[in-house]
């Protein structure tokens, strides 16, 4: 009796086996909006809506660690190339130029806001199989810090690694 129940479960597993490999090796078909994580500056949430193949609209909103405060950006991203177009991933750079507000928090009740753009360059691991993206991206940010001690315009330098679900 225990045979016959080993047998059956071995049995079982190898058929669950077979379809779970059948549909991985399947593409995925992915949607057009991903949320997920940016680590860097800032960190936090991360989107990104596809509006065509090349075109997308992306953003995050996050904690910046080196000016301190809460960062929100949105940027209007074009993919021109495709580095790596393999059985299994996409590579594809992307390029854009966006909006960044940043609440700089200076410490004694003294927030500075920051009203600027970026301008992102970037490139993405995109799996084939899974709805899931990996990124890296850098961005140039000139902006206008709204201050009466210290305000003015600043230059400064964004750059962050992510990963996002596509739903």
């Amino acid at each position: 009796m225990r045979t016959t129940r080993w047998i059956a479960a071995a049995a079982l597993s190898g058929v669950l086996m077979c379809f779970a490999s059948t549909a991985q090796a399947q593409p995925v078909e992915k949607g057009s909006l991903g949320l997920g994580i940016i680590l860097g500056e800032p960190t936090g949430v991360a989107a990104k809506l596809y509006l065509a193949d090349d075109t997308a609209i992306a953003g995050a909103v996050g904690f910046a660690f080196i000016e301190g405060g809460l960062h929100l950006h949105g940027d209007y991203l074009i993919h021109p190339w495709v580095l790596e177009d393999s059985e299994h991933f996409v590579l594809p750079t992307y390029f854009g130029a966006g909006l960044r507000l940043l609440n700089e928090d200076r410490g004694g009740g003294n927030d500075v806001f920051h009203l600027g753009l970026r301008g992102v360059a970037g490139m993405l691991f995109d799996f084939k199989e899974i709805p899931i993206d990996v990124f890296v991206e850098i961005a140039g940010v000139l902006d206008y810090a709204f201050s009466d001690d210290n305000g003015g315009v600043d230059i400064g330098l964004n750059a962050g690694l992510g990963a996002r679900y596509y739903f």
